[in-house]
């Protein structure tokens, strides 16, 4: 009985399958991504340390130096500008060292030979053939005074884990400020004042911090995982309340016929319980497959990609089973209680189908004080003092306000549609009109079918809301910390006088400017320093106004450095500025900024009669690759600094992009089980109205004009839901970025995609749209005498 059930219904449970097994194989793949990526991490993360005795992890200045002196070794790295004689490789290449000790090279060696004294550098196998390096090029690494010039002397390959495109011997590196110690090396036993842990130790606490970082990034993807589930529920529960509707005179036959309740109760679980089963089984085999397949998409994509070998994990997999099983349990928990009101009677009663009553008083009242509290909550959250403490008050609103909105949910939705559906009947006519009729008789249905993609629209313009004002705030403040598109720095004297022609001469330059400056003694209570002053111009400036306060000196807390001990709170603090025979008394401005200290004009008039060239700013075209245009800059000026700021602004424009389209790809799979709802409930629907359509077909109603009816039926309840969940949507980011965005950045300002957010309604009523379109060929085919001999 079980099985034929399920053979006579499967049309009808195809979506709640569809639900369980996106959520399912959504873990699944969770899963193959993390354990790729783990053992990506973890191979060869025992190569540096295979002939040390013991470790020290991120050690001082002091302990590195003691133990790099009783023959240990430092794992330390520096992002520097790197160029070959022709091109520049990177403004922000991350720079490794390299042993001239046998015991301590712990890179694979490919071609040529490991560096035997400085000026020798090897360069990561990968790299080399990206960036066409080969061996016996001469690399120029650093800026300035403290750049060097190494020869390439090798090729090698490295695990993921410690891995740089280029490295150098530790000499050269001791040569640059400040550089990046991890982890320090010993030859024998270490001070325990120090840190020091013997290898096997170190390696496994390693690894035990790497499963927690990793970890945190699938417990972030499992989120939305857990979203796709509750989707499913909702979507689930609405599929077996119509069908056990449509079903309800059976029931009622089996009763007559000596059934008991808990018999008729049993019967129905079972088949709940064997789709769940039949679901998640499937959706075990659907997200190993799909796992599988993206690693090895990534793989091939991207070569340097630091995914291993994809490992499921047991206690995953029963995880994912079990969620998928309960699932499928849970959401057909409550339609089956009616079950148990079910009288034999019924099977003598003319068939009702689904529920047709609305939401009660009580319901609704509650629904209303809910939605108010939530809303409430909201805004006593906006103005929290602790932004962590309000991020988890506003997300306990937006839960309270959403469970209102869905408790309004059979007298708000329905009566959303009847109110598009009039303004709907102006273009459709009749067929809009019977739409929003079917849509009021139903109100439980309407509002449960609309309910699965509310949720998956709400998070979605959450998100994309979210998302752009981050966006916004972010690069509006990268555009203030790095206004410069490129610029080259001199670091002891003028450049000279046809940089600048040079520069504006240069494919992708829309312009250039001359920034005037000055070689100046900075005094500020220590020792003086000497460094470059520049003072940009007011008018004549092709990028930013970058105009300084008169009597003000904006400088980087990596130039403050030099002259004052905590350069980050150095805001406001005099210094003195001597040029020759000249001095000028100016504030500090500390801020991120890209070059040279910056003065106003008439402070440089006071300290020169006879400013130089120490600065040329670039303003870039929009479509110009900023790593190319740096590296073509880069030559005209070989001993100057060359901030890229345009590469910076990229770069973080990057990562918001990715992050976006991550975020709203999982949310994605929500939307799509909604959708699949809404099909599966409209099929049902066609279904349940078989005598109806015929009898409106019979009173000359077109096959067309019925197309049209459930057509724009689907259309109504996708944009209803749609504009619902875009504007709770929109609440609660706005909610939220108040809090997070405001604590961070204090001037941004909430911003909505609009462009975006009516791209979402606009495919959703598309999507319900496409989503009919079976049910409609389905109804259409049944000719009225046929339909109206439907029992």
């Amino acid at each position: 009985m079980l099985f034929a059930s399920l053979r006579t219904y499967a049309r009808r449970y195809a979506a709640a399958v569809v639900a369980v097994v996106a959520a399912v194989a959504l873990i699944v793949v969770t899963n193959a991504l993390t354990s790729a990526t783990k053992s990506g991490l973890f191979a060869g993360i025992d190569a540096p340390f295979r002939n040390a005795a013991g470790a020290v992890d991120f050690p001082t200045e002091e302990v590195t130096e003691k133990y790099v002196e009783k023959g240990g070794w430092a794992l330390a790295m520096s992002m520097q500008p790197v160029r070959t004689e022709k091109t520049m490789l990177g403004q922000d290449i991350m720079v490794g060292a390299v042993s001239t000790e046998k015991r301590w090279q712990w890179q694979e060696l490919k071609s040529g030979r490991f560096p035997t004294r400085a000026g020798e550098a090897v360069v990561d196998a990968n790299a080399a053939k990206t960036n066409k390096v080969a061996i016996g090029d001469t690399l120029k690494v650093g800026t300035g005074k403290s750049a060097v010039e190494t020869t390439v002397v090798g090729l090698v390959d490295a695990p993921s884990m410690w891995s740089a495109p280029v490295y150098v011997t530790w000499p050269e590196m001791q040569g640059w400020k400040n550089p990046y110690v991890q982890t320090v090396m010993t030859a024998g036993t270490g001070d325990e004042a120090d840190k020091w842990m013997n290898t096997d130790d170190y390696l496994t606490e390693l690894q035990t911090q790497l499963n927690k970082e990793v970890d945190v990034v699938a417990y972030m993807v499992l989120i939305f995982a857990f979203i796709a589930l509750f989707v499913s529920v909702l979507v689930i529960t609405n599929t077996f309340s119509i069908l056990f509707a449509q079903r309800m005179r059976d029931f009622a036959l089996l009763r007559a016929m000596g059934a008991t309740k808990r018999q008729v109760l049993r019967s129905v679980r079972r088949e709940a319980l064997a789709l769940g089963l039949l679901a998640s089984l499937l959706g075990l085999l659907v997200g190993a497959v799909l796992g599988w397949g993206i690693v090895a998409l990534v793989r091939q994509l991207a070569e340097t990609a630091p995914l291993g070998d994809v490992s499921l994990e047991w206690p995953w997999l029963l995880a994912a089973f079990v969620l998928g099983t309960l699932t499928t349990l849970v959401a057909s928990w409550l339609p089956t209680r009616r079950l148990m009101r079910l009288s034999p009677l019924a099977a003598l009663r003319p068939q009702e189908g689904f529920d047709v009553r609305g939401a009660g008083m009580f319901r609704l009242v509650l629904g209303a004080l809910t939605t108010l509290a939530g809303t409430a909550i909201i805004f006593v959250a906006v103005g929290w003092d602790d932004a962590q403490t309000g991020m988890l008050i506003v997300l306990v609103g937006c839960g309270t306000t959403f469970l209102g909105v869905m408790l309004l949910g059979p007298a708000l939705v329905p009566g959303l549609v009847r109110l598009a559906g009039s303004a709907l009947a102006k273009v459709a006519g009749s067929p809009a009109k019977l739409a929003a009729a079917n849509a009021g008789r139903n109100p439980k249905r309407t509002a449960a079918t609309a309910a699965s993609l509310l949720v998956g629209v709400t998070l979605t313009t959450g998100v994309l809301t979210g998302m752009n004002t981050i966006r916004g705030a972010t690069l509006d403040e990268m555009a203030e910390q790095h206004p410069i598109d490129i610029a080259l720095q001199s670091e002891s004297k003028p450049l000279a006088d046809s940089v600048l022609g040079d520069a504006k001469a240069v494919p992708g330059v829309a312009d250039a400017v001359a920034v005037p400056g000055a070689m100046a003694s900075v005094e500020a209570g220590g020792k003086p320093v000497s460094l470059p002053v520049v003072a940009p111009p007011a008018s004549d400036v092709p990028l930013m106004d970058l105009t300084v306060k008169p009597g003000t000196m904006v400088i980087s807390p990596a130039a403050a450095s030099a002259f004052v001990e905590n350069s980050f709170e150095a805001s406001g603090e005099k210094a003195t500025l001597v040029v020759g025979d000249r001095r000028a008394t100016v504030t500090l401005d500390v801020r991120e900024i890209d070059g040279a200290p910056q003065i106003s004009a008439a402070t440089l008039r006071e300290l020169t009669a006879d400013p130089q060239t120490y600065a040329v700013w670039v303003r870039a075209d929009a479509g110009a690759d900023p790593e190319d245009l740096a590296g073509t800059l880069g030559v005209l000026a070989p001993d100057a600094e060359l901030a890229n700021g345009k590469a910076q602004r990229a770069w973080v424009e990057l990562q918001l992009d990715v992050f976006t389209w991550a975020v709203i790809g999982l949310l994605a799979i929500s939307v799509l089980i909604a959708l699949a709802g809404i099909a599966n409930t409209l099929g049902l629907s066609v279904l349940e109205r078989g005598r109806e359509h015929a009898l409106l077909r019979a009173l000359g109603l077109t096959r067309r004009q019925l197309r049209r009816t459930l057509a724009a039926e689907a259309v109504l309840l996708s944009a209803v839901a749609a504009v619902v969940g875009t504007a709770l949507g929109v609440f609660f980011a706005w909610g939220g970025s108040e809090i997070l965005v405001g604590d961070i950045l204090p001037d941004a300002t909430f911003d909505p995609p609009v462009l975006q957010l009516i791209a979402v309604v606009v495919v959703a009523g598309v999507a319900g749209l496409v989503s009919c379109v079976a049910p409609s060929r389905r109804a259409t085919r049944v000719s009225p005498a046929e339909g109206l001999a439907l029992d």
